[in-house]
Parts: C-alpha cells; sequence; structure tokens
C-alpha cells in the first residue's frame, strides 16, 4: 500500500510538472522577469489568422507596442503576408509547433524535433531569420519536449499572466483578469486568432500605458 501510494504521487507529481509550466521542472522556461523596470511582454498564440490577426496588428501599429506571436506553422499557408507583416512591423516571431495537435505532448523526442523543424522551416521562408523562441503547445512541458527544445536550440517561453480568453466568454472579464494582474516583467498570454482580440488588447495597452508600463518583445525582456 505504501509503495502504490508512493507511486500514485511521483505520479500525480509528474503531470503536475508537466502543466505547470513556470515550474521549469522539465527544462528551463521564461515566464517572467525580476525586474523593477515597468515593462512587460504581450504575446499571442495560435496565428495567424485571416481575418483576426491583422486586426491585432493594427492595434499594436496604432500604440506603437511591439509584440511576440507564436505560430502555428500549418496555418502560414495562405497566411503569409500576414507572417510578413508581423516581421515587416518589428514583432518577435517564434515557434508554436507546426501541427499543434492536442497529441502533441504525446509524441516521442524524435517526431517532436521533426515537427518544431517543420515550422521552423516554414517560417525562415518567411521571415529571412531564425527565431530562437519556443511556446509548448498547451503550455505542456515533459522530458520529450525537453529533447526535443535541445536539439534544435530553442529557449522555452511561459507566462506569467494567463488571460483565458479561449475560455472566458465574457471580454470585459478577461481585460479585468489581466489589467489587475500586470507588474514589472510579466508576459501576458493572448490568442491573436480570436474575434475580440484586438479589443481586449486594446484596453490593456491603454491600461498599461497610464500605468507608465513599457512594452517589449520576450527577446527583449529576457535578454541574456
Amino acid at each position: 500500500m505504501i509503495v502504490l501510494t508512493i507511486l500514485v504521487l511521483i505520479i500525480a507529481l509528474g503531470a503536475y510538472a508537466s502543466f505547470k509550466i513556470s515550474l521549469g521542472v522539465y527544462i528551463k522556461t521564461y515566464c517572467r522577469k525580476s525586474t523593477q523596470e515597468k515593462m512587460l511582454a504581450l504575446t499571442f498564440d495560435d496565428g495567424p489568422h485571416p481575418e483576426h490577426t491583422p486586426r491585432v496588428l493594427d492595434v499594436l501599429k496604432q500604440y506603437h507596442v511591439k509584440a511576440t506571436f507564436f505560430i502555428i506553422g500549418e496555418r502560414i499557408t495562405g497566411n503569409e503576408e500576414i507572417v510578413k507583416r508581423i516581421h515587416a512591423d518589428g514583432h518577435q516571431t517564434g515557434n508554436h509547433s507546426f501541427t499543434h495537435k492536442k497529441t502533441f505532448p504525446l509524441l516521442g523526442a524524435k517526431k517532436m524535433t521533426a515537427d518544431l523543424l517543420q515550422c521552423e522551416q516554414t517560417l525562415n521562408r518567411i521571415t529571412g531569420c531564425r527565431s530562437k523562441w519556443f511556446r509548448p503547445p498547451f503550455g505542456i512541458t515533459n522530458p520529450n519536449v525537453a529533447k526535443a527544445v535541445k536539439m534544435r536550440g530553442y529557449q522555452v517561453a511561459g507566462w506569467s499572466i494567463r488571460s483565458l480568453d479561449t475560455i472566458i466568454q465574457d471580454r470585459e472579464k478577461v481585460i479585468r483578469r489581466v489589467v489587475s494582474r500586470l507588474s514589472s516583467g510579466c508576459v501576458v498570454l493572448l490568442h491573436d486568432h480570436l474575434p475580440d482580440t484586438s479589443y481586449i488588447l486594446e484596453q490593456i495597452i491603454q491600461h498599461a500605458i497610464k500605468k507608465s508600463y513599457v512594452f517589449v518583445t520576450i527577446e527583449q525582456l529576457f535578454d541574456e
């Protein structure tokens, strides 16, 4: 019974470590910078989207804000001009896997590495440069993710403020959730493929500007 209990605890702790990216158990993750400077990084996952991503870019341009986009490789096809605009507007791009399948965390290290490489090559053809940043699908890390990341030489980006914009249906609640948690060195997670993101983004930016925050990319925030 004691052995079984210990085994269950080990499995539970392993699962918790996989889903809690900020713990950095399997690989070092960058979720928040310890700093007194009032800077923050806005990040977007799961794009590009043909309609919603351009609206997000319009808001960023209006307020002269730079952000980081973690892009799904297979969504680039047909949206190449949007990715080109992301890069041309001075935003940072990152790898968010090629397929972003629900089964991604269950893949072996070799298949994960091949998936990351495919996204990397697709992005590279559009932007002409290689990003060194990767955000795991669903924020899940495990030993195979760690192996794939090391094989491709990536740094792993997490977040310190999860907007829950894919779960909360009320955009005003999403805004309140984010702005109430803003702090120096924070990383905000949003999704640019959602219809309300441009509105939510503008409200967050306006609030942050009033609080004298400076917006930076992930690379600028964790400049090592």
